[in-house]
């Protein structure tokens, strides 16, 4: 027990010292490598935390045709990725000191330490899996953690346009400052309200009215009494088969001012409707074209649904005078959500940020002054696009975009706990 602790001492002092206390040059050499790396490049880690603690004091500028000064957003990046880099490193360190204390009982237990290719094959055949899944764990946490983290870190800035806009301004970290504004600035609050209320709106009754559409289809296309079935399958489909990217411009450009609906409805004497000018009729064309959109992928997925349900069931409520709504509601309905519910809750979420939806048929207009850089028909994912891309404001849309995280994620655990397809393996 000495032995042990002697061994992850000096694995503590120095990673790969343990090791080599034991005997197992090949994996200490491994160790010490990765600290003489990360001594090599301390000069690196401290300067990148330091960046990102100050964000820097000297903005940049040019002085005889160089660049001197220091960008904000650089520097927090630089810091974000040495955080990470140092989290590895100290995950290494823990298992360097873990590895040396277990070693010595391996050691003592008769296990005859392994060094050179010997010990590379016996890591391969061991922890294969680990080493064949560490690519897609480095590019997670590079590509895809990091702009979370990133994102969340500007949410605690003034990152915004024109006092703050590296490289020419530097940025500061204000706190919760931008919290408390969406929170108490009537502008901000007032916008965000009505914002998430439509944006509340559309995700549930485009979630709702695509799946019963969809339903209702499949149910009607699977009657008894309907012919050719493939070919109303492959008619209803349609709209799904075409690019939504491609429906949504052509929805679009029917139903503007000048375009052909209108045209047409001014060629019979009719006037024309406002379907993208007014808010109202706009918001409701958005709902009746998403469900165009919409419909048939659910469609499709309840034919599959339905045909899995036992036909014996129907036959046994019919002998017990069972009307076709009473076996709609009572069978087909909770047999239904119980296999699809997850899904629906998942669409859901994808409805809430369906920014291709708002951006291709209305670019979230007509336009609101009462609204800060909002439009009518903007969603919340929406708005943090014209904030970012139009107006500058990161850090605004940083901390609106936490919001939309932090509820859709809730939401979705919640509503997945709650359901019976999580709660129970099999319903009949």
């Amino acid at each position: 027990m000495e032995k042990a602790k002697r061994s992850a001492i000096l694995s503590a002092l120095f990673m790969g010292l343990g090791q080599f206390f034991n005997r197992e040059w090949t994996k200490g050499i491994m160790f010490l490598l990765i600290e003489v790396a990360a001594l090599l490049n301390i000069n690196y880690f401290i300067n990148s935390i330091y960046g990102l603690i100050t964000l820097g004091d000297t903005p940049q500028k040019m002085v005889n045709g160089v660049k001197v000064g220091q960008h904000s957003i650089n520097m927090m990046v630089d810091g974000i990725i040495a955080i990470f880099i140092i989290m590895i490193i100290l995950g290494f360190y823990a298992l360097n000191i873990r590895d040396a204390h277990k070693s010595v009982k391996e050691l003592e237990n008769g296990k005859k330490p392994l060094n050179g290719l010997a010990y590379i094959h016996s890591i391969w055949d061991k922890y294969f899996p680990y080493i064949m899944t560490t690519p897609s764990f480095l590019f997670t946490t590079f590509f895809i953690l990091l702009p979370i983290v990133f994102t969340i870190a500007v949410a605690f800035t003034n990152y915004s346009s024109p006092n703050h806009l590296p490289p020419g301004k530097m940025v500061d970290w204000v706190g919760l400052e931008n919290f408390v504004n969406l929170a108490n600035l009537k502008i901000w609050n007032s916008t965000f309200i009505t914002v998430g209320i439509w944006t509340l709106i559309f995700a549930v009754v485009t979630t709702v009215l695509n799946y019963t559409a969809g339903l209702l289809l499949a149910i009607l296309i699977n009657s008894q009494g309907v012919k050719l079935k493939r070919l109303w399958r492959t008619i209803f489909i349609l709209p799904y088969a075409i690019p939504a990217f491609i429906s949504l411009l052509v929805m679009r450009l029917m139903f503007s001012g000048p375009g052909p609906v209108n045209n047409m409805l001014a060629g019979i004497g009719m006037d024309k409707i406002a379907f993208f000018t007014d808010p109202f009729i706009a918001k409701v064309m958005i709902l009746v074209i998403n469900l165009w959109v919409g419909a048939p992928y659910f469609m499709a997925l309840m034919a599959g649904v339905l045909t899995n349900i036992d036909k014996s069931l129907y036959e046994a409520a019919e002998i017990d005078g069972a009307t076709k709504f009473q076996q709609f509601f009572k069978i087909t309905l909770p047999l239904v959500l119980f296999q699809t519910m997850p899904l629906l809750i998942m669409t859901f979420a994808y409805n809430f940020n369906n920014f291709s939806v708002i951006y291709l048929l209305t670019d979230g207009s007509p336009i609101n002054g009462k609204l800060k850089y909002a439009g009518d028909t903007d969603i919340l994912i929406s708005w943090i696009y014209k904030m970012t891309k139009d107006q500058n404001q990161f850090h605004m849309a940083s901390v609106i975009t936490i919001v939309i995280f932090v509820f859709v994620a809730l939401t979705s655990i919640y509503s997945f706990s709650r359901t019976k397809s999580f709660k129970e393996e099999d319903m009949m």
